[in-house]
């Protein structure tokens, strides 16, 4: 029985003291799942900036072109 106790109490303090420890339990960082989860997201955030800025450029067109209308008038005759 005291063999049994000792036993016990060695590994007790043995096992505290590495869970205790502070590198001993670091992360492997993010897996392959969450790196395709996080590219995915990336992939479609990048699919929609491109029709995004097309839109975008469209509208400045639009805008500038129908100022020049404007300024130019309509001439034809009756």
């Amino acid at each position: 029985m005291r063999t049994l106790s000792a036993t016990l109490l060695s590994l007790m303090i043995t096992a505290t003291k590495v869970l205790a420890a502070g590198g001993g339990s670091e992360g492997e960082g993010l897996g392959l799942l969450a790196t395709f989860f996080i590219a995915f997201g990336i992939l479609i955030v990048l699919f929609q900036f491109i029709p995004g800025v097309m839109l975008f450029v469209g509208m400045l067109k639009g805008i500038f072109s129908a100022g020049d209308e404007k300024s130019h008038g309509t001439t034809g005759a009756k």
